[in-house]
C-alpha cells in the first residue's frame, strides 16, 4: 500500500521520508515553517474493510494536493501528511504504535518483548522492517513545528446513521483499560471428573464475560469487551486448567473507567473463588480519555454545517492516532463520516459514496479554516 501511495507523489513539490518508528511523512513546505499535519493510517485488521484508516489518509492527501495547486506549491503554512505505523496493533495487541512513538508515550521496555501467535517478538518484526526498537522515540523529532492536527475517519458505529446525518465532529476519544485476565484451575479428565469437584478455569472466565455487560450498561457511553479467550489444554476431553481472557474497557470519563475496572477485578476474584480457581491480572495497554481542542472542534462543526447543513458532536469509542497527537499537546480534532449499519473491522464495512464526497469537501473546508486559525494564533 505504501509503495502504491508513493507512486502518487510524482510531480508534486513535496519531500517524503520514513521516521524512526516507521511513520511515513510527506511535507509540502509553505511560507511559514509552522505546519498543519493531516493523516491517518494504511494498515488494517485481518479481514477488515476498505475505509478504516485509508479513507482519512487519502482524503488528507487530496486536501494537500488541492492546497498545493491553489497556492502554486507555496501555501501560507507548511503542510505535513502522515501515515501512522501500526495503528491497529492487530498482530501484537499494541495499538497506536507509530503515533505513540511520535507523542513520546511509547513503552519500549514492555513493547519489545510482545509476541505474535507464532512467537515472533515485536522487536524482531520491527527489525525486519528496518526499525530499531531502541530508537523509535526519535520519531518525537517530527513534532517540531506542528501547530495543529486533523483526521477524518469513518465513525465505525451507528450514531450518525440513526440521526440521519452524514458527518459529525468528534469531541475526543474514550479512555481505554486493556488487560489480560488469567484464571488457573486444574486440568482433569472430562469424562471422569464430577461437576461438583471441578476447578474449571473457563467457567470462571465465562462468568466474567457475562458480568461485564451489566458493569458497562450502568453508564450510557461505556463499553466492555472480552475479545479473546484461550484455553489450555484446549481439548474436548479435558477440563480447562488455564484460561486467558482479554478485557477491553472504554469510557470518556476517567472516573467511570476506573470504577468499571475495579468492579471487573472484584467480579473476577469472586468467580475465581466460587469456581475454586485463582485469577491474575496483567495490563496490556491503557490510555486516558483525550478531549480534543475546543477551537478546532468548533471549526470542524462550522465546516460540516457549511457542507451538509447540520452537524452533531460525539465522542469516539475506537482508538485513533489523533488521541496520541493530542497527548503530545498539539491542538487536534477529528471528523467522522457515517458508517452503514455501524459496521467496521469487517469486510462489509461501507459508507455511501455521496457521504464520502461530503466528507472530503468538509475536510478541505476544515483545513482552510485551520490554516487561517493558525495564522491568527501565531506567536
Amino acid at each position: 500500500a505504501r509503495t502504491w501511495f508513493q507512486s502518487k507523489l510524482t510531480g508534486l513539490p513535496v519531500e517524503h521520508h520514513t521516521d524512526a518508528a516507521g511513520n511515513v511523512w510527506v511535507t509540502l513546505h509553505g511560507a511559514s515553517e509552522r505546519s498543519l499535519a493531516l493523516g491517518s493510517h494504511l494498515d488494517s485488521v485481518p479481514n477488515g474493510g476498505w475505509l478504516d484508516g485509508c479513507l482519512g489518509f487519502l482524503t488528507a492527501f487530496e486536501v494537500l494536493r488541492g492546497i498545493a495547486e491553489e497556492f502554486h506549491g507555496r501555501p501560507p503554512v507548511t503542510l505535513r501528511l502522515v501515515d501512522w505505523a501500526d495503528e491497529e496493533g492487530a498482530r501484537f495487541g499494541r495499538s497506536l504504535f507509530g503515533s505513540s512513538a511520535f507523542a513520546g508515550t511509547q513503552t519500549i521496555a514492555a513493547d519489545r518483548l510482545r509476541k505474535d501467535r507464532e512467537g515472533t517478538t515485536l522487536e524482531e518484526a520491527l527489525g525486519r522492517c528496518g526499525v530499531d526498537v531502541e530508537r523509535v522515540g526519535d520519531a518525537g523529532m517530527e513534532r517540531r513545528g506542528i501547530a495543529a492536527y486533523l483526521e477524518l475517519h469513518i465513525e465505525q458505529g451507528p450514531v450518525l446513521e440513526r440521526l440521519g446525518l452524514p458527518l459529525g465532529a468528534v469531541s475526543g476519544t474514550k479512555g481505554v483499560e486493556r488487560h489480560l485476565v488469567t484464571f488457573r484451575g486444574q486440568e482433569a479428565h472430562s469424562g471422569s471428573t464430577p461437576m461438583a469437584v471441578r476447578r474449571d478455569a473457563l467457567a470462571a472466565a465465562a462468568r466474567l464475560a457475562l458480568e461485564i455487560r451489566p458493569i458497562a450498561t450502568k453508564h450510557p457511553d461505556a463499553v466492555c469487551t472480552v475479545g479473546s479467550v484461550k484455553t489450555y489444554p484446549g481439548i474436548v476431553t479435558a477440563v480447562v486448567g488455564l484460561c486467558e481472557a482479554t478485557l477491553d474497557q472504554r469510557d470518556l470519563d476517567a472516573g467511570v473507567l476506573a470504577e468499571m475496572l475495579r468492579e471487573a477485578r472484584e467480579a473476577s476474584e469472586r468467580f475465581a473463588a466460587e469456581e475454586r480457581c485463582t485469577v491474575e491480572w496483567s495490563k496490556i495497554w491503557s490510555i486516558e480519555p483525550i478531549p480534543f481542542h475546543p477551537d478546532l472542534i468548533r471549526l470542524c462543526e462550522e465546516a460540516i454545517v457549511e457542507t451538509t447543513g447540520q452537524s452533531h458532536r460525539l465522542p469516539s469509542g475506537p482508538l485513533h492516532d489523533a488521541a496520541e497527537v493530542a497527548r503530545a499537546g498539539i491542538p487536534t480534532t477529528m471528523m467522522f463520516v457515517q458508517s452503514l449499519a455501524g459496521i467496521s473491522h469487517n469486510k462489509i464495512e461501507d459508507t455511501r459514496p455521496e457521504h464520502l464526497e461530503l466528507a472530503v469537501r468538509a475536510m478541505d473546508r476544515l483545513a482552510a479554516k485551520t490554516i487561517r486559525w493558525m495564522q491568527r494564533t501565531e506567536g
